[in-house]
């Protein structure tokens, strides 16, 4: 029997995502979207027995209330909420049962953090739009209609799962907190190219502070205003963060102008600011639950130890384990260069990206032909 939910009340720009999202189309302007904190989504879904990736809900500061056809496991993750079954309190981090005519009630976030998920076991039958079910909501497409949910809207459980429901262990639940240290490997674009030295001193010395104005694609900063290493973009602009477009990394620090942004599953994928560090894979989850007026200190971390960190469990409870390898590369994010006919630069850009510059930053037709001939 198909089991259907109806939308009773939606919530804060709920939406349906799936892990990891709309990949393999970064490279013609289509974001992965997903959910902006994908380890507590995954974690939920493992709980109730699910592929990990399978189709859930995201809200962000209020939660919604669903009413289910059929008798229903469900498991509520992220931020600190009140879940209620029919009036009584029920916990988060562990399969409940939602009986057939029963409503589930997710309250507003009460704690640190900011975005909940609501795993279903089946998960949610919608239509794939590029291979995902993720919503896109400024695309307008995937998920339940390309859109936020409405009161009214009705949604299908998928077919049962085959694991079996467990609740998630305690030492797996990631700990939330309104002073986040995030681990950023360097590079793209460091000092001295683009940014002082004293620059790059201060943004690993700076509690940056979370602004109101952010959403799934980036997370304002307020912080100090750099010195920068030049006087404008050149070619580019006339502020000194100008660059040519070029293809951003989720998870870079993007300076546009002299305002940082941390840049979400939904934002641009390429653009003209640069950009000095980049959040590594295992530590972008965080994203997701940066609340306005949170702090955020970013920790230079070594790349080639980073990969290992990416799974679910112990390794990224407390956010804070990759600190132990602090201290970054030591080489501004320049991987290595190569003269010739034509110079190129490799970047990093994250512990998952390089970016390969041809020549020097002009605006060169030839050079553009050799980049689309590698790509």
């Amino acid at each position: 029997m198909t089991t259907k939910i109806t939308v009773e009340r939606p919530g804060m720009l709920t939406t349906v995502q799936d892990y990891p999202g709309r990949t393999g189309y970064w490279q013609i302007g289509v974001p992965p979207s997903g959910p902006m904190d994908d380890l507590s989504f995954r974690l939920g879904n493992v709980a109730l027995g699910n592929d990990e990736g399978t189709p859930g809900l995201e809200t962000a500061m209020a939660g919604p209330a669903l009413r289910f056809t059929e008798e229903t496991e469900v498991c509520v993750t992220g931020a600190p909420v009140t879940v209620r079954v029919d009036g009584a309190a029920v916990p988060q981090w562990r399969p409940v049962t939602v009986p057939a005519g029963g409503l589930l009630d997710v309250g507003a976030v009460s704690g640190p953090g900011l975005r909940v998920y609501v795993l279903i076991r089946g998960g949610l039958d919608v239509p794939e739009f590029l291979g995902s079910a993720a919503t896109f909501t400024l695309g307008t497409f995937g998920g339940h209609e390309g859109r936020t949910l409405r009161e009214g809207d009705v949604l299908v459980v998928g077919e049962n799962a085959p694991g079996a429901s467990a609740p998630v262990p305690s030492e797996h639940v990631p700990a939330l907190s309104t002073r986040w240290e995030i681990a950023v490997t360097e590079g793209p674009h460091g000092a001295p190219e683009f940014f002082t030295r004293a620059d790059i001193d201060a943004l690993y010395a700076t509690d940056y502070e979370v602004h109101f104005n952010s959403d799934r694609t980036g997370v304002r900063l307020i912080g100090p205003k750099p010195e920068w290493a030049r006087t404008d973009g050149g070619e580019a602009g006339l502020h000194p963060s100008n660059i040519h477009d070029n293809a951003y990394s989720v998870g870079a620090l993007d300076f546009t102008g002299d305002t940082p942004i941390l840049l979400g599953p939904d934002g641009p994928s390429l653009g003209g600011f640069v950009c000095p560090v980049t959040v590594v894979a295992a530590d972008r989850w965080k994203l997701g639950q940066l609340a306005p007026g949170n702090t955020v200190r970013f920790v230079p971390v070594k790349s080639q130890q980073t990969a290992s960190r990416r799974e679910l469990g112990v390794a990224r409870r407390a956010g804070l384990s990759l600190v132990t390898s602090a201290g970054g590369d030591g080489d501004d994010g320049v991987l290595t260069r190569r003269d010739g006919h034509t110079a190129v630069t490799y970047r990093r850009s994250g512990d998952d990206n390089v970016l390969v510059e041809y020549g020097d930053m002009t605006l060169d037709l030839a050079l553009r032909a050799r980049v689309h001939a590698l790509h």
